[in-house]
């Protein structure tokens, strides 16, 4: 290569270059790169050095120009510049907290106290980073953080961190709900309704509800309407929230989360049709037709994909104390019934609400053709997402929880990590917190102290009738005998496991245990529980016969269990009884209570729980 360079005999412009080249042998040697570098700049037209400094920014700005060009006039250009900025801010706070935990567990601790503390801190950290991104993304990542809020048996600072966004959501401008209604129904939205109030009553993550006056039907109703941009992005922030959730468990096998980004491309479709969700309000209007029960089921006027016309429901939160006071209505009988309805859309009818939360219940008093035995009604709002539960399925988790109800025997232990094992593939290390979760409480026989371990003198619960009287010293032995770290992910196993319709049915217990403690109510805490208790004898009692009628069971087998239900049913009956008579007890002294230190005013108030 250097002979022929040496040799070339070019034009007369190369000469002296050559002569140079010569002078320099040594150096081309080792240079010859630079070389060439020399030989092209001496050859090529040499560009004015005053005018080098505009080429820069003029290219800068000439390419900024066509990037936002592109944005705003190409819909896959925005696409792909949001789905990368929504994706980043997910991934960033998910990998953050996911190296936060491994750096907190992996630290030593100079006592108990100081490393529960620091466990706990780190849920915060890390759930508080999520929340943040869940907020800037908005849309169907705010669903998501409603997801996380539902699942109880992650830890309280996650769930109450994920709270606010039952309620925090931005509303859709005026402007944008007006050109929806006028692609989607064809017309405005002066030609359909009169006095329609502009300001959203409600807004969620995926719609937001309005208020007027339907002219052809002349009633006043609440308008549903969904947030117009859902569908622009939908597909595209599924994948992304798929996509991130997958690389967290590539590179953090222990944080899995994929299964919630499934059933969030699983079920979101089926929420964000408002014609699927007026066929489910006709289902469950059909299933309670012949109940006596206090539930209402606002009617539907009218439906299409992304509106929903329905009947306009004046009440209150069914949590508030001032109302139900105001109207006379007993709060221990609310979250009794409540306990009654998802239970019966759970074990009777095998098929049953799956978003329940308070903003999804009113409360008003009951009309006098109303079908409630009680003097109020309770109005369920939000029908997009149901779930059905299969006959075995639902089967198996009712004698789960009757083992749990029962006291603990040999025989009692055995049932229960079987059926937990046929409800949700959940190995004996994995119990304990399934069996917290379903019951709310820390399990009473789930953890074992280690034969080497120091012993307690503390009577243990061995059922849930006996968690009623279930004393501080207990629940601290057994918060401590698992380390935070171990919990953690035992917890996200569970969760792996588990069918997502348990978790629903779970999401419903808690519901019932949270209106329960937020009603202030007078009854035992484990008053809801027996209500369960005896809708799973009716679901097992349904089944015995239908195994009959089919050939499955011998009359004798079939004998025996109705002697147990009809003897267990009117045990639990009995029991409830004497706890409601407790019941009224504690709200008659509260009732003297307050007589004495306010008047009648003053007992009204506190028979109410207001103080």
């Amino acid at each position: 290569m250097h002979r022929v360079i040496l040799k070339f005999r070019g034009p007369p412009s190369w000469r002296s270059s050559r002569s140079f080249l010569r002078s320099q042998k040594p150096f081309v040697r080792h240079n010859n790169t630079d070389l060439h570098k020399r030989l092209a700049s001496s050859d090529a037209p040499q560009r004015p050095q005053e005018k080098s400094w505009l080429w820069y920014p003029g290219t800068l700005l000439a390419l900024t120009g066509v990037g936002y060009y592109a944005y705003e006039n190409h819909q896959p250009s925005r696409h792909a510049v949001l789905a990368t900025l929504r994706c980043s801010r997910l991934a960033r706070a998910a990998i953050s907290g996911a190296i936060d935990y491994k750096l907190t567990l992996a630290r030593t601790y100079t006592s108990e106290e100081e490393r529960l503390e620091a466990v706990s801190q780190c849920h915060v950290r890390s759930a508080t980073k999520v929340l943040n991104a869940l907020l800037a993304n908005g849309g169907i990542y705010i669903k998501l953080g409603q997801h996380i809020a539902s699942l109880i048996v992650l830890p309280k600072e996650w769930t109450s961190t994920m709270a606010p966004l039952q309620d925090r959501c931005d509303a859709t401008p005026y402007e944008g709900i007006a050109a929806l209604f006028l692609s989607d129904m064809g017309h405005t939205i002066g030609e359909l309704f009169d006095d329609f109030d502009p300001i959203p009553i409600g807004v969620a993550s995926l719609a937001q509800v309005h208020v007027g006056y339907h002219k052809a039907s002349g009633r006043k109703v609440a308008v549903k309407v969904q947030h117009p941009h859902l569908v622009e992005f939908f597909n595209i922030d599924i994948n992304m929230v798929q996509s991130t959730l997958g690389w967290i468990k590539y590179w953090f096998p222990e944080f899995e989360f994929t299964w919630l980004g499934e059933e969030m491309g699983e079920n979101l479709p089926r929420e964000m049709d408002f014609v699927h969700e007026a066929r489910n309000t006709a289902r469950v209007v059909a299933d309670f037709e012949n109940i006596k029960t206090s539930l209402y089921i606002p009617e539907v006027i009218s439906a299409n994909k992304r509106v929903l016309i329905m009947e306009y429901i004046q009440g209150g939160r069914v949590d508030d104390l001032a109302y139900l006071s105001q109207h006379n209505i007993d709060r221990n009988k609310v979250a009794l019934e409540l306990t009654r309805i998802f239970n019966r859309m759970v074990f009777m009818n095998g098929w049953f609400h799956a978003d329940p939360h308070p903003g999804n219940l009113l409360i008003r008093p009951a009309s006098k053709s109303s079908n409630s035995p009680y003097n109020f009604e309770i109005a369920l709002l939000d029908h997009g997402l149901y779930f059905d539960l299969e006959r075995e399925l639902r089967v198996n988790y009712s004698r789960l929880w009757l083992s749990l109800i029962a006291r603990s025997s040999p025989t009692v232990d055995a049932d229960r990590r079987k059926y937990a094992a046929l409800v949700g593939d959940i190995t004996s290390d994995l119990y304990p917190v399934f069996e917290a979760a379903i019951t709310g409480r820390l399990s009473p026989d789930g953890i074992i102290e280690a034969d080497d371990g120091p012993k307690s003198d503390t009577q243990r619960a061995t059922g849930m009738l006996d968690m009623a009287s279930q004393i501080e010293e207990e629940m601290e032995l057994v918060r401590n005998t698992v380390a935070p770290g171990d919990i953690l992910v035992s917890v996200l196993d569970v969760l792996r496991r588990l069918p997502r319709r348990v978790l629903m049915v779970m999401k419903l217990n808690d519901l019932a245990r949270h209106l329960d403690h937020s009603l202030a109510t007078t009854h035992s805490s484990v008053r809801i529980f027996l209500i369960t208790s005896k809708y799973c004898m009716k679901a097992v009692w349904q089944d015995e016969k239908n195994r009959f009628r089919e050939g499955g069971l011998g009359l004798g087998s079939f004998l025996g269990s109705a002697w147990a239900f009809a003897t267990e049913y009117s045990k639990i009956t009995f029991i409830e009884l004497m706890m409601d008579w407790q019941a009224s007890l504690v709200m008659s002294s509260a009732w003297l209570r307050g007589f004495y230190s306010r008047g009648l005013a003053g007992a009204h108030d506190a028979a109410a729980g207001l103080y």
